[in-house]
């Protein structure tokens, strides 16, 4: 349960939703929408989504959501490396939610896909870790994405591994609007 006071969180504490399964992005979504329901306030960076999916078009409609999607419009596929540019727009993210977390505007910072960009070299786990460091102490932070590296893991507070045991891309259904995006 979360420690609320009158003015938002009194404890927040750092949160991971890793692993090869389903549901790291939509778990981080159901704590947002829970804590949106008691009043509290929500932002969540993207760093590898900048395409439409679902929860990007609802989030305009919640009082107390802000989204933001950084990173490239591309996937990257085949050992595909980044671009220069595409290292440097994640950089300029982070540095974009370092301000947020210490605006203390946000009760929930959520990081999604930032494990993801540490392991394709996007983002550096030195910096990541500097700002989970340098997170206020009512501010809960939630880090999203496969192949969370043993450093972060080992600062969470708490670390929830989604397991893949089957998977319907894995037979050639296609990912489905609504339920995949």
């Amino acid at each position: 349960m979360l420690a609320i006071s009158r003015k938002g969180l009194t404890k927040g504490l750092v949160q991971v939703y890793t692993g090869h399964g389903r549901g790291k992005t939509t778990s981080a979504l159901g704590q947002a929408l829970r804590a949106i329901g008691h009043g509290l306030r929500v932002y969540m960076g993207c760093f590898l989504k900048k395409s439409s999916v679902g929860e990007f078009n609802v989030a305009n409609k919640l009082e107390n959501f802000v989204i933001e999607q950084f990173g490239p419009s591309r996937f990257f596929q085949n050992g595909e490396q980044p671009k220069e540019s595409d290292m440097q727009t994640i950089k300029k993210a982070l540095q974009r939610v370092r301000k947020i977390l210490l605006s203390e505007k946000f009760d929930i910072v959520i990081l999604d896909e930032i494990n993801e960009a540490i392991d394709l070299k996007l983002a550096d786990v030195g910096s990541v870790l500097k700002l989970i460091e340098g997170k206020p102490p009512n501010v809960e932070l939630i880090l999203t994405g496969r192949g969370a590296p043993p450093e972060i893991v080992k600062v969470a507070d708490l670390v929830t591994e989604m397991l893949n045991i089957k998977h319907p891309l894995a037979v050639g259904v296609k990912a489905r609007k609504g339920i995949e995006y």
